[in-house]
């Protein structure tokens, strides 16, 4: 039902049951706020979105007081400004003043509300914190002196992920944010998904850098440096230079990343591939062999290691194949390295990736070979933006290339690994084909392509009738682990991505408050796959070659020493 409210004078239209936030929004009026997540009960902790209604005494939340017909807000008067500028000045009493240091200097909210709120002085004094940074993570690094308490990382740990890593700890102004027991990130149950980067409002959570290591390499003459990004990253690092969201900028990225120093340049969509055909002909081994199921998929590397620390029991049924990062990689020590005479001792690999939990998988002692690791350095979508502009590029200016051979050609199925739901799809194409002899004539496989965390799709390839799940978050993950615990049998194959979406959701991405960026980029995803000339990973030529060439054939002798891997319980303090 909808009725007429008036804000700062003006009628506008509200709906029965929304909070004043959620109406103020839908009719363009921004209030800020710090606490607030969109999809989740309301706190009001942070105070920042107070307004002023006509017949109340106090200045109330507007994230979570509902909206009554008789309401007249104001949003913007003096009493409620003065109000959100002290609440900011009181956070920036005791805030380190590093902001020309921080990871977050313009693009922190703090920042923001004081710059929009005119704090020009220091009006209050407080205790500076003096909390120890964190770097013991692989992945992400916490600075807790720069933690304002809002609760956002707590909430999407636990609320949205389902983690629940990070917690409230101590009382009164003691108060921190941390593992349990106040442990470091490294003994803790973190994923390293990266989700609570995305969520931190200031620079008390960042990603570990590896930038000044691949710095040094390019500058070292002696050095063959490489590199692999994801197909992730064509349809979202747009945005960290002021192109159209979702925009793919593919053949801009090649030319940028040569004129920083790279000796080649490769897509990881071929990886991508690569991971389709070890995984269907692994799925069709175990279909044929009456081997246990569900097959779980391997992809995300935060979801291995959930496995890992949570439910190693099911570690006999996740696929043994690394990940396309990873089969790239091994790909280039053993291959490339051999076929274009390259000392491997002088090979330095680096991949961008939208994703923390690479970097966690790129250091695990399973991917390595003869002691040398498969991927030396991983940069996030982030990392990668401030690495092109640090070395004066102008990503604008120059021409589209095309990625190097002999890993140049990639299928819109590879494409597809962006997004959850997409490596099922991918994996059905090229498993039906495997099956049948013959090409999926549904190419399209709508099931799969809803925004939900979970979704399903039954078909018949062949003589097998299947099911297939995709899920997102290792929360929707547990339920659906719980079910087959108490004896759900219809699903053959799971895919589980730990970052609500996928990977262009990952915890590496560019950090937008704007949902129709996301959006943005699914869709270009989606429109790619329908635009490219080989939507098959099994009709990929270059593949096809390497296979001929160098690999001999799927789950084959060389393919399962370079492309396959093992996964290991891991105790963590819980």
């Amino acid at each position: 039902m909808n009725f007429p409210i008036e804000v700062n004078n003006k009628t506008i239209v509200a709906r029965r049951g929304e909070t004043i936030l959620e109406a103020l929004d839908r009719n363009g009026i921004k209030v800020p706020t710090l606490c607030h997540m969109q999809g989740l009960y309301p706190t009001g902790s942070c105070r920042m979105c107070v307004v002023e209604v006509e017949g109340k005494p106090n200045l109330i939340t507007a994230c979570s007081y509902p909206v009554e017909e008789w309401m007249k807000i104001r949003t913007h008067s003096p009493r409620v400004v003065n109000a959100r500028k002290t609440n900011v000045e009181l956070l920036l009493s005791n805030h380190p003043d590093d902001c020309l240091y921080c990871e977050r200097n313009g693009n922190c909210e703090l920042q923001s509300f004081a710059e929009q709120l005119n704090v020009r002085e220091r009006r209050f004094t407080g205790k500076k914190n003096k909390y120890k940074t964190d770097p013991s993570g692989s992945s992400i690094v916490r600075d807790p002196a720069k933690c304002i308490l809002c609760g956002r990382c707590v909430r999407t740990c636990e609320e949205i992920i389902g983690a629940a890593t990070l917690g409230f700890i101590g009382r009164g102004n003691t108060t921190i944010i941390g593992p349990a027991f106040n442990k470091q990130l490294n003994l803790s149950s973190c994923i390293t998904c990266g989700q609570c980067i995305m969520a931190c409002p200031t620079g008390a959570l960042h990603e570990k850098r590896h930038s000044s290591d691949l710095q040094n390499a390019l500058h070292n003459k002696d050095i063959h440096v490489v590199m692999q990004y994801s197909p992730t990253i064509a349809v979202s690092l747009a945005e960290e230079f002021g192109l159209k969201a979702g925009k793919e900028i593919n053949g801009l990225l090649n030319a940028a990343l040569r004129k920083t120093g790279f000796d080649k340049v490769f897509d990881s969509t071929f990886g991508a591939d690569i991971y389709i055909m070890e995984l269907a002909a692994e799925l069709e081994q175990r279909l044929k062999n009456n081997l246990p199921f569900p097959l779980f998929s391997s992809d995300c590397p935060a979801w291995i290691k959930y496995v890992e620390q949570w439910h190693p029991e099911l570690i006999p049924q996740v696929t043994t194949c690394k990940s396309p990062q990873q089969m790239l990689g091994a790909i280039i020590s053993e291959y490339y390295t051999k076929t274009y005479h390259i000392n491997i001792d002088n090979l330095y690999t680096v991949s961008a990736m939208p994703c923390t939990a690479k970097k966690f998988e790129a250091q695990r002692e399973q991917m390595t070979h003869k002691g040398i690791s498969d991927v030396d350095a991983v940069l996030t979508t982030r990392e990668l933006a401030q690495f092109i502009r640090l070395n004066g590029i102008d990503i604008h200016q120059g021409e589209p290339e095309l990625a190097d051979f002999p890993f140049h050609i990639r299928s819109s199925a590879g494409k597809l690994f962006s997004v959850s739901g997409g490596v099922t799809e991918a994996l059905i194409r090229t498993l039906h084909f495997r099956l049948t002899g013959k090409e999926l004539q549904q190419i399209r496989i709508s099931e799969l392509r809803s925004n939900k965390d979970y979704k399903e799709v039954k078909l018949k390839i062949g003589e097998f009738k299947l099911g297939f799940a995709a899920v997102s978050t290792v929360k929707q993950a547990a339920v659906l682990i719980e079910e087959i615990r108490n004896g759900r049998n219809d699903l053959h194959f799971i895919e589980v991505m730990a970052c609500p979406g996928g990977c262009v959701n990952g915890g590496g991405q560019p950090i937008v408050d704007d949902q129709s960026a996301l959006k943005a980029r699914i869709k270009a995803v989606y429109d790619l796959d329908e635009k490219e000339p080989i939507r098959v990973a099994h009709k990929n030529p270059a593949v096809i070659e390497l296979y001929k060439e160098f690999l001999g054939e799927p789950l084959g002798e060389l393919s399962m020493k370079l492309l396959h891997t093992s996964y290991k319980k891991r105790d963590v303090s819980l």
